[in-house]
């Protein structure tokens, strides 16, 4: 019998034989899967005055949720292999699946460093990442938590020491009084997105959200069965929201608002006469707000205002933030709300149907993240001031791109509407020939056409080579 592996246009024998003692195991797509032969019948083939005895088998695939078997002659080294599907059943997806949108950056990410792969050199301002390490003593919380036996399952709604060092933190930083009961621990910032707008939204309910922004929230507005109402952030308001604009878009049927600030990917920051001006608009209404405010940490200019600061708004908000981007924690995945207690138990018991529970290690690293030494956090902001003012200063001097100076985050979001090109064949083409990977501002929504996203979470000097390739690039083919 011939050993069977994969090729990109099916199944070819290889030379050799094994014997049936075991099912060999081969790979198909990104799947592995096992087969099983059960003998059925031989036949004699006559080859070089040598008669071959060779086993017809059927081959079944085991261990799969789903079966397709196949009848393959096995002979002799060399044969054609041919496989005849006696059965086939087709992958019948639910109908949400196909209203489920995708985070481009991660697709963006894995297309360069296939050409990194080819030898390429490609410099990536693509992912929303730090490009520093964890801070050090951090890091040695969660190594001592290891030690010390941190590794077992903990609260859905995370350990109590952690709860009560985020209630600290939030009643410190906004003004407010936070109990325990009112946080929530979840692996990273999306579970809060994704389960708050799973908690709150039925088909049918309307849900004004940034746009151009982040694309899980109209994602999973539409996977839920609601309407995504995108309100646009504009490049003449500094891509701060516009009040007058919302209260255009709130109807009978709003049940939530999605704020952020400092924005991604703009890097627009509400002011606090803006963020009053939407708590007096939504006024008396049943409408609830997601403040997310992931960035809060890195501001540029000013200080961070919260809805949820603002009186009467505290039950009305849900608060998201987190240690990936201000901890440069992205690996950890860890991240909070904060919101009334009621709603709390709900977003808890989503977390006890998916993830369970967050890492007990990463938790504790948590704790010392938001109690320990936060030099590094002023360090990391202010050195992402700097390489915002050289990339926004060296990106308006290239054909064909304006660039605003952000106040928030650490991306830049220029126009390049003067380069006559659409956002995502000039990111596309960037990445191939110039090595430069970027965003289109597409990715974000409708309202990012004409323009493109770069992170500066990445070496000056690379930034200053991403510039060079980016004017060589313009010079030749603009």
């Amino acid at each position: 019998m011939n050993v069977v592996q994969p090729r990109a246009n099916g199944l070819i024998p290889q030379g050799g034989r094994v014997g049936l003692e075991r099912s060999p195991m081969f790979a198909v797509g990104p799947f592995l899967m096992g087969v099983e032969f059960v003998k059925v019948g031989s036949h004699r083939v006559f080859r070089a005055a040598t008669i071959i005895e060779a086993a017809i088998c059927e081959v079944r695939a085991i261990k799969m949720p789903v079966s397709t078997a196949y009848n393959v002659p096995f002979s002799f080294p060399g044969a054609p292999f041919i496989m005849a599907p006696t059965t086939q059943h087709e992958l019948q997806l639910a109908r949400r699946m196909s209203r489920l949108g995708t985070e481009t950056a991660f697709e963006v990410l894995n297309k360069a460093r296939a050409l990194e792969r080819q030898g390429r050199s490609i410099i990536h301002l693509e992912i929303g990442e730090p490009d520093f390490d964890t801070p050090a003593n951090v890091i040695e919380a969660g190594v001592d938590a290891l030690h010390k036996g941190w590794t077992h399952y903990g609260p859905s709604a995370g350990l109590p020491e952690l709860r009560q060092t985020i209630a600290d933190y939030v009643s410190r930083t906004r003004g407010v009084k936070v109990t325990p009961e009112e946080v929530v621990v979840v692996p990273g910032g999306k579970p809060i997105i994704f389960f708050t707008i799973l908690a709150l939204i039925d088909e049918g309910d309307e849900v004004i959200y940034p746009n151009p922004g982040f694309p899980i929230y109209e994602s999973m507005i539409h996977y839920v069965g609601g309407r995504a109402v995108p309100i646009h952030l504009r490049e003449e308001r500094d891509f701060s929201l516009d009040v007058d604009e919302l209260a255009a878009l709130i109807t009978d049927r709003t049940k939530l608002i999605i704020l952020n600030s400092p924005q991604n990917p703009t890097g627009g920051v509400m002011q606090r006469p803006d963020v009053e001006q939407v708590a007096k608009l939504i006024g008396d209404r049943n409408i609830l707000v997601l403040s997310d405010e992931i960035y809060s940490r890195l501001l540029f200019e000013g200080d961070h205002f919260s809805i949820m600061s603002v009186p009467g708004m505290q039950e009305r908000t849900i608060l998201l933030d987190g240690f990936s981007k201000t901890y440069a924690m992205t690996g950890w995945r860890m991240g909070y709300g904060v919101m009334r207690p009621d709603l709390a138990a709900q977003i808890t018991r989503l977390a006890t149907n998916s993830t369970s529970c967050t890492a007990s290690f990463t938790q504790i690293a948590g704790i010392e993240a938001l109690r320990g030494d936060q030099s590094s956090v002023d360090q990391m902001c202010a050195e992402f001031k700097r390489r915002r003012d050289v990339f926004v200063a060296g990106l308006n001097k290239i054909k064909g791109f304006s660039c605003r100076l952000p106040k928030g985050a650490f991306y830049v979001f220029p126009n390049i509407t003067k380069t006559g090109w659409k956002s995502k064949p000039l990111a596309d083409a960037l990445l191939e020939q110039a090595g430069v990977a970027a965003l289109s501002g597409t990715a974000f929504g409708d309202f990012g056409e004409g323009y493109l996203r770069f992170s500066v979470a990445n070496s000056l000097e690379n930034l200053q080579h991403a510039l060079d390739r980016l004017d060589q690039w313009t010079g030749k083919n603009l």
